[in-house]
């Protein structure tokens, strides 16, 4: 029985003490859930349906609880129920119950963890969406992780996600990384406000190669030369990066196209016949205030050129042109306006504005020997991707990033996640998969097997411990995926693994010399199958390996 069956069992016998007493049984929630008591002695599981709904069916919480105890108490797989405090209800699992945990996750394997709660759903997810103009920096590399991530859970809900990259290849900065290559390229200072670092040599070299007469150009097609042949190799650049980090794309956008096309003159001419943009002081204004943003924006400057915003308005019109219910951007720390803007861009349009969500990622900074890190030779200026991963290696990486909340700002030291140490978060749970499979070899060189195994033998507190936090993982997962958090699995991985490595320190799961193997060991092999399941079944979900060996 996982948490779910045992909530949709409190569900159903609740509903069943308010209609035999003739009481409103539409107060109770389409959704119920259980949790585990922090402290094991109160229970496996506890509810607090009873205080939930006492006041709106006019009953005293704990005259309503004994009533849904009395009845629960009977029920199939509840070994007891009791009441504490002001109408809590604690319940305890008959071991049989709780094994059915374990034959479930052997039963679906791969797909246990998995749901259809968004099944129908099309989603566009984008992330990453760094400038052609440099390598990904941190901020970037943290999207590309927790992104990847979170296309993996909202995948695993059963929606149909598509992982888009947004070229910003049309502007100001293009001009910029031109300038940049054409003045390493013949030895003069790097502009102002150009871009500086060792790859913007490499490429300015390649260009060369590829076009030895350049240089001999006129100064405009000198320019298109370098802008063309340098853009295209900092993007392949930027799409092997990603690719080498297990971060894949289904869709690389082009800003440049939504120009080319036409698309932005479209946009802009749709918003002008609703009204919705209007002319001041020589500009076009969107009236994103009238929809909930802060302040108008300017969308055609007064020199006739079109602001940034402009790309955003056919960009997100595309998207949702191409079917997508919706329309996830995950963006920087400075990018705080967008929630607003994009929101207003949807509503201006007679759209729902709640197609559009804005997640912004905080700053990632690199620490070694306490000291924070703050130049790549690469780069010049920033910290990149390669950086992290030449330091760490792509799996710590991915886990480190993955694992805090994006709202929140984080130091990664890289001596720790470098070590090989039960302090160093992925190491820890990487462990514990290559200890169970280790002990899987080790079982089939015993002739010991889980074949014909039976887990409601497994009645010890430590093996209890282990299966319910098993019976978890499907909810963590639904979790994530509703609040777009996936560092929730990687947090549970490490529960996971803590509490595996305490049942196998109090649970002896393989014959010792002689002693032959009884149905207990069977049943034990079985548990630390669905565990080691799990384990993979979570890196998997962040993108990092599950060894079997280390």
């Amino acid at each position: 029985m996982t948490p779910a069956d045992l909530a949709e069992l409190v569900r159903a016998t609740t509903l069943k003490v308010l209609a035999a007493a003739g009481l409103d049984v539409s107060v109770v929630p389409e959704t119920l859930s259980v949790e585990r008591p922090r402290n094991p002695e109160h229970g496996d599981y506890a509810s607090n349906i009873a205080m939930q709904i006492a006041k709106k069916v006019g009953r005293p919480p704990r005259a309503l609880a004994e009533s849904i105890v009395a009845e629960l108490g009977a029920a199939d797989g509840i070994a007891a129920a009791e009441i504490a405090g002001p109408g809590f209800i604690n319940i305890r699992l008959g071991a049989a119950a709780q094994g059915a945990i374990v034959e479930r996750v052997l039963e679906q394997q791969a797909d246990y963890g998995t749901d259809r709660a968004l099944a129908g759903s099309r989603i566009n997810l984008e992330f990453v969406s760094a400038n052609p103009t440099g390598p990904i920096h941190l901020g970037g590399t943290r999207w590309a992780a927790v992104g990847d991530a979170l296309g993996r859970v909202l995948a695993a809900q059963g929606a149909e996600v598509t992982r888009e990259y947004y070229f910003n290849d049309h502007g100001s900065q293009i001009d910029r990384f031109t300038d940049s290559l054409v003045a390493a390229a013949t030895g003069a200072p790097t502009p102002e406000n150009g871009y500086a670092g060792q790859y913007i040599s490499q490429i300015a070299g390649d260009v060369l190669e590829r076009r030895p007469d350049a240089l001999g150009l006129p100064e405009a097609e000198r320019a298109e030369v370098f802008r063309t042949i340098g853009v295209e190799l900092m993007f392949a650049h930027i799409k092997r990066t990603l690719s080498e980090f297990g971060t894949q794309f289904d869709v690389f956008f082009h800003e440049n196209s939504l120009f080319e096309s036409g698309a932005v003159d479209r946009s802009v001419g749709e918003l002008k016949e609703s009204g919705n943009l209007y002319e001041a002081d020589g500009a076009w204004w969107l009236r994103s205030s009238y929809f909930g943003d802060d302040k108008d924006r300017v969308v055609i400057k007064s020199d006739g050129h079109a602001a940034y915003i402009a790309g955003d308005i056919a960009y997100l019109r595309d998207k949702r042109a191409r079917g997508f219910d919706l329309c996830i951007y995950m963006l920087g720390a400075d990018h705080h306006g967008y929630v607003g803007r994009l929101k207003a861009v949807a509503a201006a349009f007679g759209d729902d504005p709640s197609t559009v969500e804005v997640l912004i990622g905080q700053m990632v900074n690199l620490v070694r020997d306490g000291a924070a890190v703050k130049m790549s030779k690469r780069a010049g200026t920033v910290i990149t991707l390669d950086d992290l991963v030449e330091a760490i290696g792509v799996d710590a990486a991915r886990y480190a990033l993955i694992r805090s909340s994006v709202d929140q700002s984080i130091d990664i030291d890289l001596e720790l996640w470098a070590s090989s140490s039960s302090d160093n978060p992925v190491y820890y749970v990487q462990y514990a998969h290559a200890r169970l499979c280790s002990l899987a070899r080790n079982a089939a060189d015993l002739g010991v097997t889980a074949d014909g195994a039976r887990p409601g033998l497994l009645d010890h507190p430590r093996e209890g411990d282990l299966i319910r936090t098993i019976g978890e993982f499907p909810r963590v997962v639904a979790t994530a995926a509703e609040l777009r958090e996936p560092h929730r699995v990687a947090r549970y991985l490490e529960e996971l693994a803590g509490t595996y490595h305490r049942f196998y320190d109090s649970c002896r799961v393989l014959p010792r010399g002689d002693e032959e193997a009884t149905d207990v060991h069977a049943a034990r092999l079985a548990l630390c199958g669905a565990a080691r399941q799990v384990v993979a079944n979570g890196l998997g979900l962040l993108g990092v390996t599950a060894p079997e060996k280390m």
